[in-house]
């Protein structure tokens, strides 16, 4: 029986980062060994189990072999014959196919230091057009280390999986969940730069697809195209930390720009309406989770109106925090001057501009929160007059705080 450390453990160590989990392959072992020293089964598909003391994972080295589309379409081998070049063979890129023996030394028959040394994401073997998911990962992952780039003949391969179908058995969980994790890397827009030039983008995300190649105002937008926006729209907002939800956001907010009839551009007048219901679809295909989901369209929605703030009289700037809900989702609505936030500054030269509707806005809600609706409603029996008074005061308040 011998043992390695694998995988991205290896591989973030070589990269110098810190190493989070650890994963392990056995060489020479039966799953009844395994037991018999301890270790925990829990592998559903194929032998996997955890350590007695650590709780790391150890997985006995398998092989595996297409039997239908999708990334479940496979039947797993394992057996104490299989070789740890075996085993590594049938890994995504080089630089996660790398072992490292319990005395420090490196196993690399497919030269995954020497990609890390070039910053090249590249597949191991054609075995990687086996599986959809691994698209979806070398984007990813170009989204994290993104001073890598996809070997051409990686890209080459992801275009023909593209083609003969593979990514249409994708099942929506798998997509989201490495969306999101690309998406809460240091630059998102790497991972859609690859989804775009592979041709997955066109069949995971339609929606966000085409607003590549579709110009705006100049004046408002320098980068003038609409898919370069939302790339420095995303990219700000990853730099800026924020959560998964105001990313998802970000990334969304002008869909709508992409059904702009041809005869109107560069103008997009009610994008943000049509892209609601492009938001809609897309999140229910995808099964986005319902925090990203309401943010997402409420910014979609409303985007554009924040803008128009600073114009907004007192009794504007509260039916316009009723219609965010903001009163009653003060967090949600803090997210949603986020996103907004990114879509103004993800412009070239713009990065650092100020956001005087934002500032007006939040100033507005503090002045509407202010107000102890509790002690309103006090003087009042019926529902419909306590609704009114409170709007009252919260009127009263908005403008004493702003136009006194």
């Amino acid at each position: 029986m011998q043992t390695y450390l694998v995988g991205g453990a290896v591989r973030d160590e070589l990269l110098g980062f810190s190493v989070q989990d650890k994963d392990y392959v056995v060489v020479g072992a039966t799953p009844e060994e395994m037991e018999a020293a301890g270790f925990r089964p829990v592998g559903k598909d194929f032998p996997v189990f955890l350590h007695p003391n650590t709780h790391d994972e150890y997985a006995l080295a398998r092989t595996e072999r297409k039997t239908a589309k999708g990334y479940k379409g496979f039947s797993v081998h394992a057996s104490p014959e299989v070789t740890l070049e075996q085993d590594l063979a049938r890994r995504d890129l080089t630089i996660n196919a790398i072992a490292k023996s319990s005395d420090g030394q490196l196993i690399d028959p497919y030269h995954g230091l020497r990609d890390i040394q070039s910053k090249t994401l590249r597949h191991v073997s054609e075995a990687f057009a086996e599986d959809p998911v691994r698209i979806l990962r070398a984007a990813r992952f170009s989204a994290r280390l993104s001073e890598f780039s996809v070997a051409p003949e990686t890209i080459a391969l992801m275009q023909q999986m593209v083609v003969a179908g593979e990514v249409d058995a994708l099942v929506a969980e798998r997509v989201w969940q490495e969306l999101a994790k690309g998406l809460m890397e240091s630059r998102p827009s790497r991972m859609f730069d690859v989804l775009r030039a592979c041709g997955a983008l066109q069949k995971i995300m339609p929606e966000l697809d085409r607003l590549w190649g579709v110009p705006q105002p100049e004046q408002h937008h320098p980068e003038i195209d609409c898919g370069l926006h939302v790339m420095l729209v995303v990219d700000y907002a990853a730099s800026q930390q924020y959560s998964l939800a105001v990313r998802f956001a970000a990334l969304l907010h002008d869909v709508g720009k992409g059904l702009t009839s041809a005869e109107i551009l560069p103008r997009h007048i009610g994008h943000e309406q049509r892209g609601v219901d492009l938001v809609k679809t897309l999140c229910l295909r995808l099964k986005v989770p319902n925090d990203c989901r309401e943010l997402a369209l409420i910014v979609t929605k409303f985007h554009g109106k924040l803008y128009q703030a600073p114009l907004m009289k007192a009794p504007a700037l509260l039916n316009f925090l009723i219609e965010l809900d903001a009163i009653r989702q003060p967090a949600r609505f803090k997210d949603f001057l986020l996103a907004c936030e990114a879509d103004a500054r993800g412009r070239t030269g713009k990065e650092e501009c100020e956001t005087p509707a934002a500032d007006l806005m939040k100033k507005a809600l503090a002045a509407s929160l202010s107000v102890n609706a509790g002690e309103v409603a006090n003087g009042y029996s019926e529902p419909e007059k306590i609704k009114l008074a409170v709007y009252a005061a919260r009127l009263e308040a908005v403008n004493s705080a702003l136009f006194a």
